[in-house]
């Protein structure tokens, strides 16, 4: 019977990880070497998306299959579980968190995917109660189980989650903006006053902090649009290599003055409607 291309994709890694005739570089590998190259499929994933390219997507998702199933495969010869075990648990996860959709409860029914969000998020809240009752009586904090290995902007963003579902949050995102020229006010004073390298990172934090708040309460996701405003500054640089360039110029050769103006224009080249672009 013909395998099917995921039981092949197994059997192929099988095969690389084979301590008698694999390739020793796989051989080698263990989760811990893995695990960086696993973060970076996953964002590889995220900017095929950006870039709308479907065959990059479809090679993306590939790699990123991979690296699930080359920790599968390790975990698989160490007896811990293999990828059917993988497969069968998010499964059952999957079913166990849409009751509205497998089960027959009808008061489990969500109107929409807000109401579905929060569903979510509380079945979340109870397994992780639950695991922790296993494991004693100690009290489970509202922010267990958020990886520490997160970006930095993304973990921000769902301790400010957490906090806000137990009442901790500000009322309104203009409060938000208080608080942010609160902390632009407490660096500017660390500044002036000489503080110590220590203490300008504390603040220089605290600010970063708050405008990742800020940007939760307005319905923006932190990371998304700090990679849109560097690939806009990208461009924007771009433009003004080039433009000095066509002028025999280069930035270590150039004025900010007139780099600055070189700036403008792109900002004014990318707002024209004949680009398209904002």
């Amino acid at each position: 019977m013909t395998s099917s291309p995921v039981e092949r994709l197994r059997a192929i890694l099988a095969r690389l990880r084979d301590p008698q005739g694999g390739c020793p570089w796989d051989v080698a590998q263990t989760f811990q070497s893995i695990a960086p190259h696993t973060l970076e499929e996953a964002y590889e994933v995220v900017e095929a998306i950006e870039r709308g390219s479907p065959d990059e997507l479809r090679d993306e998702l590939g790699d990123l299959l991979l690296q699930v199933i080359y920790h599968a495969r390790m975990a698989e010869e160490a007896g811990l579980f293999d990828f059917d075990a993988v497969a069968e648990a998010i499964g059952a996860k999957l079913i166990r968190r849409h009751p509205h959709v497998f089960g027959d409860d009808p008061d489990a029914a969500v109107p929409d995917a807000a109401a579905q969000t929060r569903a979510w998020e509380n079945l979340k809240a109870r397994e992780r109660k639950a695991r922790a009752q296993g494991d004693g009586d100690a009290p489970v904090s509202a922010l267990a189980g958020i990886a520490s290995t997160l970006p930095a902007l993304t973990r921000a963003h769902k301790l400010g989650q957490r906090a806000a579902r137990v009442g901790f949050d500000w009322p309104t995102p203009a409060a938000v903006l208080e608080k942010l020229d609160e902390e632009v006010q407490e660096l500017q004073d660390e500044l002036t006053n000489g503080a110590t390298p220590d203490r300008v990172q504390d603040e220089m934090g605290d600010l970063l902090f708050v405008v990742v708040q800020l940007s939760r309460k307005i319905g923006i996701e932190p990371e998304t649009a700090l990679r849109h405003a560097n690939a806009k500054f990208e461009r924007r640089f771009s433009h003004i290599e080039a433009g000095l360039a066509a002028r025999g110029q280069t930035p270590a050769t150039a004025t900010m003055e007139e780099m600055e103006d070189l700036w403008r224009d792109a900002k004014r080249r990318e707002r024209s409607p004949t680009t398209g672009l904002a």
